[in-house]
């Protein structure tokens, strides 16, 4: 009788959990009412960098500052798109899309912190004020991972 020897990925991989990347600038994000990605932008305010890039913790979520465009907004709440709508005499009118993050990512590293707030991973999100949940595509590197 063969017997396969166990390793310790197969034998407790019910036990693994694989660690999300800690985000830094280049990191590619979508909002689920845009119609085109967009990079993170991250100031090296936070004087840490991974991969020798700058590192990003929650509060880089600051609209055009960190958050550029989504190309066209497609939300039935933005009141641009309203307008547009309106003005097409119902028909759906995507508008240019202006993101308006109003508060930081969500949730963060529970054991990470950078300059004093948990660093971002890949898991976390963002909403927007008119519906739209950012969230990431890429972390901008694949070197470094950090806790939930």
């Amino acid at each position: 009788m063969s017997k396969t020897p166990s390793t310790p990925n197969s034998r407790h991989s019910k036990y693994l959990k694989i660690m999300p990347d800690q985000v830094c600038i280049g990191a590619m994000m979508t909002c689920s009412y845009g119609v085109a990605p967009c990079p993170l932008v991250v100031l090296p305010a936070n004087k840490v960098t991974t991969s020798m890039m700058p590192a990003a913790n929650i509060q880089d979520y600051k609209p055009i500052v960190n958050i550029a465009t989504f190309g066209m907004c497609n939300s039935t709440t933005n009141p641009a798109v309203i307008a547009l709508t309106a003005a097409a005499l119902g028909v759906h009118t995507p508008a240019p899309c202006i993101p308006a993050t109003t508060s930081p990512w969500s949730p963060g590293s529970s054991t990470v912190k950078l300059a004093k707030q948990p660093a971002l991973n890949n898991s976390c999100k963002c909403n927007c004020m008119w519906g739209g949940e950012i969230s990431f595509t890429s972390a901008g590197q694949v070197q470094c991972t950090v806790a939930e």
